[in-house]
This record gives C-alpha cells, sequence and structure tokens, in this order.
C-alpha cells in the first residue's frame, strides 16, 4: 500500500486542480455511483487521513465528501482542459472531477464512496493518530500499540489503527535506524515512543515530493537502508540484507544490524 507522504502529496494534486472550483461534470465508473451527476458542486477542501483520501464538497447548505483509497495500484492525475488523460489505460478510471480549468481523474481506486461530510468518522473514525495530521500524538500512538503486547513491532507499526501512515518502506527503515528486530514483540521495545516519533519523522520528510528517501540521498539506488535492497550489503555492516514476507507482506532488514533478541 502507499505511505502516507504519497497519499498526503496526492492530496495536493487534488486540491491544486480542484479546490475553489465548481464542478461542471462528474463521471463515475463504479456500479454503485454510475448514477450520480455533482456537477454544481463546489470543491471545498482536499484532504488525507492516514491512507484515505477525502474530497468534501458544499453546495448550499450541504456537504458531502468523496472517499477514496490507492491500495497498490490506485491514483490520481490533474489534466488540463481538453488534454488526453494519459499515463493509466482508460478502462482503469473510475471517477473523473471536471471544472471549468482541470480534470481530475481517478485511476484504479479503491473504496470509492460518496457519503456526508458529518459521516466522515465512519470511514475513517477507526484509525489512530496521523503521522501528517494535527492530530499526531506519539503518545496515543504508544498507548494503542502497548495494548496488544505480544504483536510484533513490525505489525504494530502496519497497523493503521495505531498509527495512520506507515507501509512497508517506512516500517523496514525506521525497525533499521532503531536497531529493531522485526519480530520482536512489543512489550520487549524499549522505547516505543522513539520509535514512533522516529516513524513520524521520516514520513513527514519526504512530505511534498514524490521521491522517497531515508538516507537523505536523492540518487536512484541510494535512498534506502533496507528497504528494497534484498542481499545487497548494509550500508553499515556490510551483512547482506534479508528480505521475508511478514503476515503477507514484505519486509526487509539487517541481520547483524538488528539482531533476533
Amino acid at each position: 500500500m502507499p505511505e502516507g507522504d504519497t497519499v498526503w502529496n496526492t492530496a495536493r494534486v487534488l486540491e491544486r486542480a480542484l479546490t475553489g472550483e465548481v464542478l461542471t461534470g462528474s463521471d463515475f465508473r463504479v456500479p454503485q455511483l454510475a448514477t450520480t451527476d455533482l456537477a454544481g458542486w463546489t470543491v471545498a477542501e482536499s484532504a488525507s487521513r492516514g491512507k484515505h483520501l477525502l474530497t468534501r464538497l458544499t453546495r448550499d447548505d450541504r456537504a458531502m465528501t468523496l472517499h477514496s483509497h490507492l491500495r497498490m495500484d490506485g491514483a490520481w492525475r490533474a489534466y488540463a482542459p481538453g488534454e488526453r488523460w494519459t499515463g493509466r489505460p482508460a478502462h482503469l478510471i473510475r471517477v473523473a472531477l471536471k471544472t471549468a480549468r482541470s480534470a481530475a481523474v481517478g485511476f484504479h481506486l479503491h473504496e470509492l464512496a460518496l457519503i456526508p461530510t458529518s459521516q466522515e468518522e465512519t470511514l475513517v473514525g477507526h484509525l489512530g493518530p496521523d503521522l501528517l495530521g494535527a492530530d499526531w500524538d506519539p503518545d496515543e500512538a504508544v498507548r494503542r500499540i502497548e495494548a496488544h503486547p505480544d504483536t510484533t513491532i513490525a505489525e504494530a507499526l502496519l497497523d493503521q489503527r495505531n498509527l495512520a501512515g506507515v507501509g512497508n518502506l517506512y516500517k523496514a527503515e525506521t525497525l533499521f535506524l532503531r536497531g529493531l528486530w522485526p519480530w520482536t514483540p512489543v512489550h520487549a521495545v524499549k522505547d516505543l515512543h522513539g520509535t514512533v516519533t522516529l516513524a513520524q519523522k521520516l514520513v513527514a520528510s519526504n512530505r511534498g515530493r514524490w521521491t522517497q528517501t531515508t538516507t537523505g540521498s536523492l540518487r536512484r539506488g541510494q535512498t534506502s537502508y533496507a528497504y528494497g535492497r534484498r542481499a545487497q550489503p548494509c550500508r553499515r555492516c556490510a551483512t547482506a540484507i534479508r528480505k521475508a514476507e511478514l503476515d503477507d507482506r514484505v519486509t526487509y532488514w539487517c541481520p547483524r544490524c538488528q539482531p533476533e533478541p
């Protein structure tokens, strides 16, 4: 799934394309919204909540939210009027929102729903503190993680109910930098506060750009310590980085820098 910074950046794409504009038309290509027409609605805001996108619309005294989730393969793209919607196959289009100056097109989106804005919590209320949101609270994230002491730290970081926005990339990089074996149970992690704080800093450091780096380098092949580097030498100790499936999700770690307890 995409990381929180990717979703945040996507919200900015929608913000630049749509916010403040009146929709001149909409085209939904999913059965549950096929007859929906949003022409005449004004786009009030584009926001992200963890890995969820919330496009808020107003008309007269009504407020609605278009919710979408990218998962692994979803994307939103913005186009100028008359510009071809290139970059993704047309059969993957799930929705198009059109204004006088732009069109925002959602490809292969998931969990697409249109609900009253007052009911947003029914879709995102279960999420933990958002790493890129005003509600970020490391103490609350730690409290939620500690509630399940036998869960592995890797699972805990990925659980969006604990903290919203960490995916496989930032999970692996956070654990490497903290020297934590991915299968360490939560109760054995000495400094959970430092761990979640580092995860937040890593995600926030890439807000506003599409190239994700945890090393500080933007050069190809130099952007991560462990993630995506199976069998390559650890940047600290030269031991080969390992890769494994962790509950159907991939993880990378250095067996020397992140030893099994």
